[in-house]
């Protein structure tokens, strides 16, 4: 016995397909979509154009009638497709990436300011301007910061693969030097390369980064031969003393020194035994002792070092080591201020360049020398970070070798200004004068940063671990395969 309808409710009559539909007493939707679809196209709205619609409306016609929706990439107003590319370019890689790039800018802009105030008189004096060398000094700094942060985002394969070119292109311009009208001296040094009149550079700042690249990219193809001492002479050593030779034969101890630490930096880290590095280290020092034999200036510089000065030589040899005592004496605890230093003022040669780092402890005195040593610390221990992040051989044995490099320099820039090792002529790192000098360091530094971003990436990015188990299943998934067992069961 069928069950009585329930009571409707009263509606009010109508014509056509409604009053059909309540008499039968079925739902009125099927037939009202009927009717109105019979409807003659007269009381149809008139369509909105096209251009008239907007984009919400568009989209939420498209989801009411469930039309095919088309990708985010074709869609012309969609904003993801140019968001992406930005956000790749400046995601975060690591804090030890970000801690390297701050603290180098940071330098250099640090040492923007120290070349105004120490150069200044200098180069007013030589019709230069207050200005001339500070702008100088920042258009190198313009031109190095783009190469930098453009050699972060290369790869690490880049580097292996122009490891060769490179160290052959910075051999070729050191050989310059050697070719005259073109070779450039200055105080005894023959390391310079001059074309036309205002064009100078150092091809051996540039010599040091391809050597880095150069021994890194050797020592890690041959990780494990190199308990052979025989492979590790062949080729570090015939190439690396070569390219120091050339240096050396222009008569720049400084930088072959600089050089050498380098070479020596990147076989500790490679792993080297510590027994060939005692005796590569005695063969250099009985080497130094012989060269510095030959030429008088760098026998005094010795003897000066070891004995102390005399009246004798205050106007020759000791002039710049005292003046630079004098003027670190001057500054005190707090400094004379920033642009009133006196040593600058003609009394201290290359108060701009080999010893700024005493015009720094006038002027900012003894707060502002910790400061920029401590500022040396911070870099090498992003350095660090970085080495202790990578199992790559590459990596760490090229980030050690530009860290000696500009720490390195920097202490021994110190070190020879605080008269604790000899005068030898070399700059203090992203801080000092010198367009060739800059450039190359700040260029050492954005290949240590592409290989930062190298190492921060995931090691299962890198090489994916073996599956050793199973992955533990939910009862989710449990309860879905219990029910397909059942459903093929039943078929």
């Amino acid at each position: 016995m069928n069950s009585p309808t329930p009571p409707q409710r009263p509606q009010r009559p109508t014509s056509g397909a409604n009053s059909a539909a309540r008499n039968t007493g079925r739902p009125t939707t099927a037939r009202a979509r009927s009717a109105r679809e019979e409807r003659p196209s007269t009381v149809r709205r008139p369509a909105q154009p096209q251009s008239a619609r907007t984009p919400s409306q568009g989209s939420a016609k498209s989801s009411n009638k469930g039309t095919s929706k088309l990708p985010t990439s074709e869609k012309p107003d969609s904003p993801v497709a140019a968001r992406i590319p930005v956000r790749k370019i400046f995601t975060a890689e690591s804090s030890n990436f970000f801690l390297l790039l701050g603290t180098t800018l940071f330098l250099v802009i640090f040492g923007l300011v120290m070349v105004l105030s120490s150069s200044s008189v200098e180069s007013f004096t030589a019709d230069e301007g207050f200005f001339g060398r500070f702008l100088r000094q920042g258009m190198f700094a313009v031109i190095g910061i783009p190469l930098m942060l453009l050699a972060s985002r290369a790869p690490v394969s880049f580097w292996k693969r122009w490891a060769w070119p490179a160290l052959l292109l910075g051999g070729g311009l050191q050989l310059l030097v050697f070719i005259p009208g073109i070779g450039y001296g200055y105080g005894g040094n023959l390391n310079w390369i001059q074309i036309g009149d205002s064009f100078t550079a150092q091809p051996s700042e540039f010599v040091k980064l391809s050597i880095v690249v150069w021994v890194a990219w050797v020592l890690s193809t041959k990780q494990e031969l190199l308990g052979d001492w025989r492979h590790v002479l062949v080729p570090v050593g015939p190439v690396a003393g070569a390219a120091i030779l050339f240096v050396l034969i222009g008569n720049d101890l400084g930088t072959a020194s600089i050089m050498l630490l380098i070479v020596f930096a990147c076989l500790f880290f490679a792993g080297v035994r510590l027994r060939f590095l005692a005796v590569a280290v005695a063969a250099v020092g009985a080497a130094a002792f012989l060269f510095a034999g030959t030429s008088d200036s760098r026998s005094s510089r010795i003897d000066i070092w070891l004995n102390g000065c005399t009246e004798l030589d205050y106007q020759d040899a000791c002039w710049q080591i005292d003046h630079a005592y004098w003027a670190l004496a001057g500054g005190g605890i707090f400094g004379t201020g920033l642009g009133n230093s006196i040593a600058k003022r003609g009394w201290l040669p290359h108060a701009d360049n080999d010893y700024i780092f005493a015009i720094i402890g006038e002027e900012l005195g003894l707060i502002g020398a910790t400061v920029v040593l401590l500022l040396f610390v911070v870099l090498a221990i992003a350095f660090v970070r970085i080495i202790r992040a990578t199992d790559d051989s590459f990596i760490r044995i090229a980030t050690a070798g530009v860290m000696v490099w500009i720490v390195g320099q920097a202490f021994v820039n110190f070190a020879v200004v605080l008269g604790v090792l000899p005068v030898l002529g070399v700059p203090l790192p992203l801080i000092s004068t010198g367009g060739s000098a800059l450039i190359a360091t700040l260029l050492a530094v954005g290949v240590v940063l592409s290989l930062a971003r190298a190492a921060n990436r995931p090691t299962s990015a890198k090489k994916p671990a073996p599956a050793t188990t199973a992955p533990a299943q939910s009862a989710a998934d449990r309860s879905r395969m219990l029910a397909a067992d059942r459903a093929r069961g039943r078929r």
